[in-house]
């Protein structure tokens, strides 16, 4: 037998948002690293990336503790939480882009706003 639509739905809607804070961890963890190995004292490019990064960071992070609470939370806060997600994301990506050896985190930048793209897309 198999649960009642609304069911179904909520578990899509879990799993989604299960699947986007997932993404949000790991590019929270790859621009940390990628962050750490640049040289603060290096070209003002260097410098740019690693403060993209670290914002990068840090906006993941708080992307993945607001998905991960249990309380009800405002659709809209999450919805605005997700797109300034989202646009931090692509944007240390195509930093990243510029910086050899950056190709995975430049890639955990944009799985990370494609999850918070199709996380939206749930929100009513």
């Amino acid at each position: 037998m198999t649960p009642p639509t609304s069911q179904q739905q909520l578990y899509r809607f879990l799993e989604d948002r299960f699947t986007c804070a997932q993404a949000c961890t790991e590019c929270a963890r790859a621009c940390a690293v990628r962050a750490s190995l640049l040289d603060p004292d290096g070209t003002e490019r260097q410098e740019r990336v690693r403060r993209l990064g670290i914002m990068c960071a840090e906006v993941c992070d708080a992307t993945c503790r607001m998905l991960s609470e249990q309380n009800r939370q405002d659709e809209a806060g999450i919805r605005v939480q997700l797109e300034w997600c989202r646009s931090v994301c692509l944007d240390s990506a195509h930093a990243l882009d510029e910086q050899p050896g950056a190709e995975g985190t430049a890639e955990s930048c944009r799985d990370c706003a494609r999850a918070c793209t199709d996380f939206m897309a749930t929100l009513n």
